[in-house]
Formats: C-alpha cells, sequence, structure tokens
C-alpha cells in the first residue's frame, strides 16, 4: 500500500537552503512518505507549485524561511494541504513557535510522526501572515534588511537593519479600532502578532500563541534610539505591557488609519498598506509539529490545574 504523498519545496535562496537534503529524505521515507520534489527558484512560484500539485498530493513540505511560508500561506488554505516545516531561514521564528527542531533530520523526523495541529492565521486587507504584520519601524527595517546582509551577518543583520531604519523612520498618528473600541495616538511602530515570535526570535507577547483566537498588538511610542535599545531584552520576551513607551492590547479585529499611507510588514515582506483591516482566521492551516509543542488549551489547562 502506498505512503502518504508530500509535495518537497525548498527555497534554494535561503540561509541553509543549499543543504544535502539526502538525510531529509531518508528520514521522510523511513516514515513511509513519498516524495514529489519541485524546484521554484523564485519565492513567488511555491505557491502555483502547490495549486498545481494539490490534488495529486497529500501533504506539503516546505524549507524556508519565515517569508517562503508567507508566500505558500493563500495556497495551502485553498487547497486544505497541512504543512511541514523544514526551518532552513533566517529567523525561523514560525518554527521556534511550534517547537520544531532547526536539525533538518530531526524536524524531517516531526513530519514524519505525523502529529497535526490547527494554527491561526492572521489577515491584514486579505493577505495571510503567520507571525506578525507591522506598520512604521518595522517596515522600513524590511527595505534594509536585504539577502546579503542576513547571509553574512546572520540574525546580527536585524540589529544593523534597525539602526539604519531608525535614521529614516518618522513617528506617525494613527486612529484604531480594536474590536470595535476607538483609540488615537503617535506612534513609531505598530505590532499586530498572530504567532508567538517574529522579527528574529523577538516575542510579541510573553502569553502569544498562535492557536489561541487572538491578536496581540502593541503601539510603540516615539522616543530615542537608545531608548529603543533598551527595550530590547523586554522586546525578545514578550514583557511589554511593563514598559510606559509602549500601549498593549489584544482583540480579534483591528482597523488601523494612518493620516500618510504606510507599508505593511507582514513576515518579513512588503505586502500592501494602511488603511489596514487586521483579523484573526481561527483554524485556518493545520501543521506538523513535535510531542513537545504545547497548545494553548493544553496552557491554559496546566495552569488551571496549578
Amino acid at each position: 500500500m502506498a505512503g502518504p504523498r508530500a509535495l518537497l519545496i525548498v527555497n534554494r535562496h535561503s540561509r541553509s537552503g543549499t543543504a544535502d537534503l539526502s538525510v531529509v529524505r531518508e528520514a521522510l521515507a523511513s516514515h513511509g512518505l513519498l516524495v514529489i520534489e519541485r524546484d521554484c527558484p523564485h519565492s513567488d512560484d511555491v505557491a502555483d507549485a502547490i495549486r498545481r500539485e494539490c490534488r495529486e498530493v497529500d501533504l506539503v513540505i516546505l524549507g524556508g524561511g519565515d517569508g517562503t511560508m508567507n508566500s505558500a500561506a493563500e495556497a495551502l488554505v485553498e487547497c486544505k494541504l497541512p504543512l511541514g516545516i523544514l526551518p532552513t531561514g533566517t529567523a525561523n521564528d514560525l518554527a521556534r513557535t511550534l517547537d520544531i527542531p532547526n536539525d533538518l533530520e530531526e524536524a524531517a523526523a516531526v513530519i514524519g510522526a505525523g502529529r497535526r495541529h490547527a494554527i491561526d492565521l492572521g489577515s491584514v486587507n486579505g493577505k495571510y501572515f503567520f507571525n506578525a504584520a507591522s506598520i512604521g519601524l518595522s517596515a522600513e527595517v524590511t527595505r534594509h534588511h536585504t539577502k546579503e546582509r542576513k547571509r553574512r551577518y546572520w540574525l546580527f543583520a536585524y540589529v544593523l537593519s534597525l539602526r539604519d531604519a531608525w535614521r529614516n523612520t518618522r513617528p506617525f498618528r494613527a486612529e484604531l479600532r480594536c474590536d470595535g473600541r476607538p483609540a488615537r495616538l503617535r506612534a513609531i511602530q505598530i505590532t499586530v502578532g498572530n504567532g508567538r515570535h517574529y522579527g528574529g526570535g523577538m516575542t510579541v507577547s510573553e502569553n502569544a500563541a498562535i492557536d489561541d483566537g487572538w491578536l496581540d498588538v502593541y503601539c510603540l511610542r516615539p522616543g530615542s534610539f537608545w531608548g529603543l535599545l533598551a527595550l530590547f531584552p523586554a522586546l525578545r520576551l514578550g514583557r511589554l505591557r511593563h514598559r510606559e513607551s509602549v500601549q498593549v492590547t489584544r482583540c480579534r479585529a483591528i482597523e488601523v488609519r494612518t493620516r500618510r499611507t504606510l507599508p505593511v510588514n507582514t513576515d518579513g515582506d512588503l505586502t500592501t498598506y494602511t488603511p489596514a483591516e487586521f483579523r484573526v482566521v481561527r483554524g485556518a492551516l493545520e501543521v506538523f509539529v513535535p510531542a513537545s509543542y504545547q497548545s494553548s488549551a493544553r496552557v491554559e489547562e496546566d495552569a488551571a490545574a496549578e
């Protein structure tokens, strides 16, 4: 009896995209998966490949970073195919959120084990995202965060890009409606998180989860560059709600309007502009997760038991 058929697409331009995949193939084969490989030279080709092959396969395995995953989201939802993740990118925030190991053989074993879990997706102006969407400083960071810089400096590249972006970012005024509740503020960045991690390991909120049905939102008020650097420990740990320079909330839908049109960064790519309408799409996609991953429901159960 033939095993499940897996469409394997690896972004060869990602940080570890040129790695030897023989151990991945062997690990998948040992679990009875029949692998169909397709070459997609550009991220824009990934969704097209999934749509072409969706009737012939039972799951999709993507090798790449968060940008690769993001480019495939719409096609995965349309085709209702579960996703296996090989984290070969620079940041791999989605893999980090789901507790997927960086070792490719171990990540392939997670897929082979077959434990599937439904996660939420964020949506902004109809564009899906896994981790977070940002307006302001993070969008400017994306302009400076080039592939060449990421390859050369890896995670330190984000700090360099942040420095350069700060010099070109002006504070902006915004009107928000969070689940219908209005607010006006002046900010240098607004971040809407669906998952837990973004931007190379920063944490949206210490309570954020990718399967809890909520969007976690923080608004960073204008300040000095050194003040921003001082926030880094809180940004890494998601402990922003105790900082005076940050306004934190959570909702299921949020509208953001700005006086001047601003780009929106979704998982590292500039994909739309303000005005922006965000919403959470519950259980939009199934992914393969390790036994170590705890869903938000399990975390809540454990907390109640204590």
